[in-house]
């Protein structure tokens, strides 16, 4: 179980949960018992929940108990971050032509000058250069730098919806004690990648900030949010399976039989390459894919790309073996995942499965002329 979410101390108020109290029963001209402290959702009927449990039920209304309920989640096995590619990143500042034996000086293909990744299967250092052997027997000189560690961040598996929202910090932050800029810092800092559980959120100074607990509020836009919601998508005739990707919150969940089963941090389109807002189907799924672009102004090349889902024209959803960091909208189009999620998602997936992109906030364009080429 992943426990999130701490106690600062007894003397606390939070203005929000006051606003949502209940008045308590009227007491009877005879006197009543008060009830133990304790949390009353339903007020009982031989005793009245005053003070401390009018604080504490109304905490419980908004989903924050003490101690807080951890989120029904685990992480997924670690063994699906593993892949069986060595990589590199060719950097040039000409083409490189891809030849036929170590210390050749030209072949019939070359990568150009761009975002270019190869998996190779051997190394050797001719004494005049290093050269990488690639998957399909050729060779490219080592010009560039090995991908020497692949991130190996994963979201988190639930076996029950949670009830509130949660997510993950994508940069170190400091916690506050109440929401706004000029808020005392509590001296306790969260992580990158660090997960959250989400209480509320308010506006304040033009910023939103998200409750994490009690006297615990966090800057919203350096949060990566899921909000979990368990309605099908409009248009999927009720389906009992689907990934939602929220391009705002840069998050990803999904859903089968009507319950939260996986969610995790992504990396979509950054302008002017967006991911497209829709509600598509995956139609293709490849272990591998070689994707590449030959536009001499936007060269990328790419070689086995893990877990590949198509879902709608050249976008997928896929590992991005090159990504250290998930948050950011970053990608050519595509749904950049770490490897160890898109290895998860790959397994659950089928071909025919909903995929619903949305932008809550509506600045991601719709127009479908702006969506053409390649992806990644």
């Amino acid at each position: 179980m992943i426990i999130v979410g701490t106690l600062a101390s007894s003397t606390f108020t939070i203005q929000s949960v006051q606003a949502q109290n209940t008045n308590p029963p009227p007491e009877p001209d005879s006197g009543a018992v008060v009830c133990p402290p304790g949390v009353y959702l339903t007020p009982p009927n031989d005793c009245l929940p005053l003070g401390p449990s009018v604080y504490l039920t109304d905490l419980a209304r908004i989903g924050l108990t003490i101690p807080p309920t951890p989120l029904p989640a685990s992480k997924p096995d670690p063994s699906l971050t593993q892949l069986p590619f060595h990589y590199f990143h060719v950097i040039s500042g000409g083409p490189v032509p891809i030849v036929s034996a170590p210390g050749d000086t030209s072949g019939s293909q070359e990568l150009y000058p761009g975002f270019d990744y190869v998996s190779y299967t051997d190394r050797v250092d001719t004494g005049h250069g290093i050269y990488y052997m690639l998957q399909n027997g050729g060779w490219v000189v080592g010009k560039g730098e090995r991908v020497g560690e692949v991130s190996n961040f994963q979201g988190l598996q639930f076996s029950s919806t949670p009830r509130n929202s949660f997510g993950w910090t994508f940069e170190d932050i400091p916690i506050q004690s109440a929401p706004g800029y000029n808020a005392p810092q509590t001296g306790t800092r969260l992580a990158p990648f660090t997960p959250i559980q989400i209480y509320e959120t308010q506006t304040v100074g033009n910023a939103d900030w998200n409750m994490i607990g009690v006297d615990q509020w966090v800057e919203a836009r350096k949060v990566a949010q899921v909000v979990v919601n368990t309605t099908p998508p409009d248009g999927s005739n009720n389906a009992k399976r689907w990934i939602d990707v929220n391009l705002a919150e840069q998050t990803l969940a999904v859903y089968d039989n009507d319950q939260l089963v996986y969610a995790t941090v992504i990396a979509s389109g950054m302008e002017p390459f967006w991911t497209r807002p829709g509600l598509f189907k995956i139609y293709q799924k490849k272990p591998t894919e070689i994707m590449r672009d030959n536009d001499p102004t936007d060269f990328y090349y790419l070689e086995d790309v893990p877990w590949t889902m198509y879902f709608d024209g050249p976008r997928a959803l896929h590992g991005a073996y090159w990504r250290t960091r998930f948050g950011y909208a970053q990608s050519h189009g595509c749904v950049n995942l770490s490897v160890g999620d898109a290895h998860w998602l790959f397994d659950w997936a089928n071909v025919g499965d909903w995929v619903y992109v949305h932008d809550p906030t509506g600045q991601t364009p719709t127009d479908p002329s702006l969506y053409k080429g390649g992806a990644y």
